[in-house]
């Protein structure tokens, strides 16, 4: 899914930077309140284990490529706000460091992976953990990458450097992702469910509500 320099039109990836731009601007801003409690130490946790995982890719045809993500279990993890800022940092490392995806391209990788992959994700989780959390978990990992991927396939195939149109590039990158997003579907929700069982008290929304209980006996 990195998309490599020379793939987007210079106004297309303008565009890009500057919706990554606002969007990690108010993640910071909004998870300076955040970063007292449990999780803050799991945001470098969390950041490492999805950096390993994206090192495995490979491409794909009239796309870009294919690897996990990892977006969605940082936002059900972390939150939104932090999750958007530990994807951000795994992505920039990645490209300023590993030449996976291109500096130009910077935005539109931070925009399809740290924000649209982790907004979505957390979305997903919270508006279906009511009926099953580990289903849940599933569709969010599914349903973040799936969408992340034609966030990438418009903004390639919009773009006039790219060799493909905008319809091959989208179905390609949907098709490709929707099937891997099965993958990555239920290891999101293997991992959410070993940390649930684990330390319930890690998961987001389980913590905030037992800080707000108040104790018994009082």
């Amino acid at each position: 899914m990195h998309i490599p320099d020379g793939f987007l039109d210079p106004w297309i990836a303008g565009l890009f930077w500057l919706g990554s731009g606002v969007a990690i601007g108010l993640a910071v801003r909004r998870a300076r309140g955040e970063l007292g409690d449990e999780r803050t130490p799991l945001l470098g946790i969390v950041a490492a284990a999805v950096f390993a995982a994206q090192m495995l890719n490979w491409p794909i045809p009239g796309g870009t490529s294919a690897h996990f993500v990892g977006g969605a279990f940082a936002g059900i993890l972390l939150g939104p706000y932090l999750g958007i800022l530990a994807m951000t940092s795994v992505v920039t490392i990645q490209a300023l460091v590993f030449g996976d995806g291109g500096i130009i391209a910077l935005g539109g990788n931070l925009f399809a992976m740290a924000v649209v992959d982790v907004l979505v994700g957390y979305a997903l989780f919270r508006a279906f953990r009511g009926v099953n959390e580990t289903g849940a978990a599933f569709l969010a990992g599914w349903g973040a990458i799936t969408v992340s991927a034609l966030v990438v396939g418009v903004g390639v195939g919009l773009s006039s450097a790219f060799a493909y149109e905008v319809g091959v590039t989208v179905s390609i990158m949907g098709v490709g992702h929707a099937v891997l997003g099965l993958i990555e579907g239920a290891i999101t929700a293997a991992v959410y469910g070993y940390v649930a069982s684990a330390r319930p008290d890690l998961v987001l929304g389980r913590f905030q509500e037992s800080a707000l209980s108040p104790e018994v006996g009082l």
